[in-house]
Formats: structure tokens, C-alpha cells, sequence
């Protein structure tokens, strides 16, 4: 159980959690709203419509940013999953929203108000700029945080300690001028001319932090914190959180978990629409090695319909209940999927498509979780011999186990909260 608010010392506060993404950026400031209302507090996420049954169900308050219709357009677009091109994508959701988040939390913001946004809310950080607010940043990736030591894998080129700075410097500059600041730095400043606020360069380098608070929602075991990181940033573990699921297709995902072997589970991600050849090279190669296969997508129709007995597609399954009943977890590495993989105990193939996803399966290699292999090489010829050697590896369970084990949902999530409510007044 959460600490009740009487003994932190803090008075209620009205918190404010803007996120931009898809259910993997959404889903932890569900679990974060959830547990700073159970310790007294009031909470409202700030995210696109698709996501606002979900949020009310849980008792959250909810304004809406943006439309489903845009999300929807982009989740559609299959330059989403571009290395290069994905940005543009991403970018027509991310812009409009700068300005319609400041306004949210300048329309309702009090006294009482702390912020507590995802790293592609620009507009909260406008907002404590210009209005003063009380805010943190909340990253669920350690590529967000820039580094000249270590940065483990940004975009598909692996940058190490040992990889002189000058590298690291130039690399970031040109993502910056010739993907981020293209996109996003035009349209900041107006708004930010409209505040009265200076001009800012390299949107994503430095600024995106909070210079209050940064809270990095993953464990120090997962990303050590680097020497020049924000001094004020905390790693306080994941947060595990999702949905329950209907009642339906998680009685039948069950029925199928208990009529034999523990089976491969894959997986493109929540937003994953467009990933036909993903499906078609795992169907193969379930087939070529006759194992079970649960193909979970929320977008049935870019799997074929002619698949065995042994192999079936699901829709939204809740991974918490799912996935300690798996012989191996195949997905594209989104940081939410990968830390109820870890809790899960189960080994893993990470198939990086972009953004930090090439980052999530250097990490998992380097812990000794299981492998990853990227998009562009993901053919059966490969998957096979790597599935294979994934399941014969008897050394690696004790391994799960113990990072299983090291895994408190509840304990990060309280971390997060007492550290957002240091940021309000105190009674």
C-alpha cells in the first residue's frame, strides 16, 4: 500500500501528467496517477482521446490533446517505424500538441498544481518557464538522456565511454539540425515569442529536462546514471502497469496457454499496424520449428488467415498475467514490454524498428536476457537458429530470475510520488 498523504507532510495537490505515445508512454502515468490519488492527491493525464476510457475507468482525470483521428493517421503511416523518416511522423502529432498542453495547464493550474510530464510534452516545459508551475521530467528511456560517457545504443550505432566525445558531439548535432530541430524548434519559438520567452536551439539536447526535478522511470541496473546527466535526476526502478483485458479474449488466450507447451509470444507493440513481414516471418518460423505461437496485435488484419492449429492471434492481452506463461517474448522493444518481460522471468528477443528500441535490445544483450536481432535482418533463415539458441540455453534462468526479483512496480511508483510531492507547498 501507498503512504497516505497525512504522513508526507505535503498538502493535497492537483497533478498534472502530460504524455504524448502510444499505451507504452501512457500506460506508467496511469500506474503514477493511480498511486498519487490513492495517497490523497487529485490527478489528471493529459494525453490523446484513445486513451480516455481507459484513464476515467481507473478514476484519473482526463483532458484531451489532440484527436484520435490523428493518432490513428500516424499509427497508420508505415514511416512510423523509419529510422530516419519516423520522426517526420511522430512530429505531426507532437507539434500541434506543444501549444494545446501549455494552454491545458495554464487554463488549469492553481496553487496546488505540480507537473509531472513525458519528454515529449514540450509544452509543459514552456509552462514552467513561463508560468512558474512546480515540474518534473519523467523519461521512460535512458537514450532520452544525452550523455558524452556512456549512451549505450542511440538509434543503431553504439555509443560507449570509449567512443572519443568530439564523435558523440558531432552525431548529436546533426540528429539535431537535420531530424529534431527541423521539426520541432520552428514552431516552439513561436509560441515561445508569443510568451515573451527567448529562442531556444536543440530542442531535445538540454532543454526537454526540468531543471527541478528529473525522474527517470527505470532501474539504476538497467541504466547506470552518467556522470553528466541533469544533477537532479533520480532512477527509481520500472513502472508496471496494464490494463485487465476483457473478459473473452483473455479466456481464450488461457485455453490456448493450457492445451500445451509454453508458447513463443510475439508481438510489433501497441501501435505496430503496419508490421506485415514481422508476422510473416515469425508465422514461418514457428512453423519450421513446430512450436506454439500467440500473435498478439491490436491490427488483425496484417496477419494471414491461414495459420495452424498451434499458432493463433490475440488482441490486447494484459502481459502481466500473459507472459509468465511463455517460453520466449519476441517484440520490437518498447521499454513497457520489456520490463513486464523482465518481470516475467522469460527470455527475450528484442527486434528494434527505431527510436530507443535499438538501445532496449543492446541493454537486454548486455544483462544476458536474450538477444536482438534488428528489423532489417528479421528473416526466418535468422530467427530460427537465434530462437533456438535462445530456448537451449539453460544458463540464463537463474539469470531471470534474479532480475525478476529485483523488479518493485509499487516501490518505483511511490519513489516517483514523493519526489513530485517535494515539488508542491508544504501545508
Amino acid at each position: 500500500m501507498s503512504e497516505p498523504l497525512k504522513e508526507t507532510g505535503n498538502r493535497a495537490l492537483h497533478v498534472l501528467l502530460p504524455t504524448m505515445g502510444s499505451a507504452g508512454d501512457v500506460h506508467p502515468f496511469i500506474a503514477l496517477g493511480a498511486a498519487l490519488k490513492a495517497r490523497g492527491h487529485r490527478a489528471t493525464i493529459l494525453t490523446n482521446p484513445i486513451f480516455q476510457t481507459l484513464i476515467e475507468a481507473q478514476g484519473i482525470g482526463f483532458l484531451p490533446v489532440g484527436s484520435a483521428a490523428q493518432a490513428s493517421a500516424a499509427i497508420a503511416n508505415p514511416e512510423l517505424w523509419h529510422l530516419r523518416k519516423g520522426f517526420k511522423v511522430i512530429a505531426q502529432l507532437i507539434v500541434p500538441a506543444i501549444a494545446e498542453i501549455y494552454r491545458l495547464i495554464e487554463k488549469h493550474a492553481d496553487a496546488n498544481t505540480v507537473v509531472a510530464f513525458s519528454s515529449l510534452a514540450f509544452g509543459a516545459r514552456v509552462a514552467q518557464e513561463k508560468l512558474g508551475v512546480p515540474s518534473a521530467s519523467v523519461h521512460l528511456q535512458p537514450s532520452v538522456i544525452r550523455t558524452f560517457a556512456d549512451q549505450g545504443m542511440m538509434g543503431n550505432v553504439r555509443l560507449s565511454a570509449s567512443r572519443p566525445k568530439w564523435f558523440k558531439q558531432g552525431l548529436f548535432r546533426l540528429i539535431d539540425v537535420l531530424i529534431l530541430d527541423r521539426r520541432i524548434k520552428e514552431p516552439l519559438n513561436a509560441l515561445r515569442a508569443t510568451l515573451g520567452l527567448g529562442l531556444v536551439d536543440r530542442v531535445m539536447h538540454r532543454w526537454l529536462h526540468s531543471p527541478q526535478l528529473v525522474i527517470a522511470f527505470f532501474p539504476e541496473w538497467f541504466a547506470a546514471a552518467q556522470p553528466d546527466w541533469p544533477a537532479n535526476t533520480h532512477t527509481v526502478g520500472f513502472p508496471l502497469w496494464d490494463a485487465d483485458g476483457e473478459a473473452a479474449p483473455l479466456a481464450e488466450a488461457e485455453e490456448f496457454l493450457d492445451a500445451g507447451a509454453p508458447p513463443i509470444i510475439f508481438t510489433p507493440g501497441s501501435a505496430g499496424s503496419t508490421m506485415q513481414r514481422f508476422f510473416k516471418e515469425s508465422v514461418k518460423a514457428a512453423r519450421e520449428m513446430g512450436l506454439r505461437a500467440m500473435l498478439v496485435t491490436n491490427y488483425p488484419e496484417q496477419v494471414s488467415k491461414n495459420l495452424p492449429p498451434n499458432i493463433k492471434v490475440f488482441g490486447y492481452l494484459p502481459f502481466s498475467q500473459v507472459l509468465p506463461r511463455a517460453a520466449l517474448l519476441v517484440y520490437h522493444g518498447g521499454v513497457g514490454t520489456l520490463a513486464q518481460g523482465i518481470k516475467a522471468g522469460v527470455p527475450h528477443l528484442v527486434v528494434p524498428h527505431g527510436y530507443d528500441q535499438f538501445d532496449s535490445g543492446w541493454r537486454i544483450e548486455q544483462l544476458g536476457l536474450g538477444r536482438s536481432i534488428p528489423q532489417s535482418r528479421y528473416w526466418a533463415r535468422r530467427v530460427v537458429p537465434t530462437i533456438e539458441r535462445i530456448l537451449s540455453d539453460g544458463t540464463s534462468a537463474q539469470r531471470r530470475r534474479e532480475f525478476a526479483s529485483r523488479i518493485d512496480s509499487e516501490d518505483a511508483v511511490t519513489r516517483a510520488c514523493k519526489l513530485i510531492e517535494a515539488l508542491g507547498p508544504a501545508r
